[in-house]
Parts: structure tokens; sequence; C-alpha cells
């Protein structure tokens, strides 16, 4: 499904296009039990620098934990570790 917007003028500005039309709840279904980490610095001060992603490890949030705390974390939520 194309559609074109049109401005105050008749101008065409935008173009959308759907690839895809949502349907119901089910269509958005994702395994949330699948938790994903990046480590990316563990610092002087002894704190990891990590990326944390549940379900899409290319949706993440930055977080920063002692070792200790890090590595109790990882084994709690039954991570996957990525590498670059």
């Amino acid at each position: 499904m194309a559609r074109s917007l049109q401005s105050d003028d008749g101008n065409t500005r935008h173009h959308l296009t759907m690839t895809k039309t949502i349907t119901s709840p089910t269509d958005l279904v994702c395994e949330i039990k699948q938790k994903f980490v990046r480590v990316k610095e563990v610092r002087p001060d002894g704190l990891v620098c990590f990326e944390f992603a549940i379900a899409w490890p290319e949706l993440f949030v930055d977080l920063m934990l002692p070792q200790s705390a890090f590595d109790d974390f990882c084994v709690r939520q039954q991570v996957t570790f990525l590498v670059d």
C-alpha cells in the first residue's frame, strides 16, 4: 500500500510505503527469554561496560556494573554473549 501526503499548496511532500499490515498482537511476538550481552569495556575501576538486549540483539541498552554484580546478572538472566 502506498500513500502520498499533500501539502497545503498541493505539492507532494512525502511518499510512504507499507510493506506489511499488522492484524493481530500475535504478529508482534518475540522471544523475550532470549537475552544478550556484549561486553564493551572493563574499566580500570572494575566496572564492566556492556550492552544488554532482550529478544533483538540490535536493540540494546548500555549498562555498567561491578565485575561481581555483572557475573551474577549474566547468570540470573541466562544471557548469550555476543562478540564483535
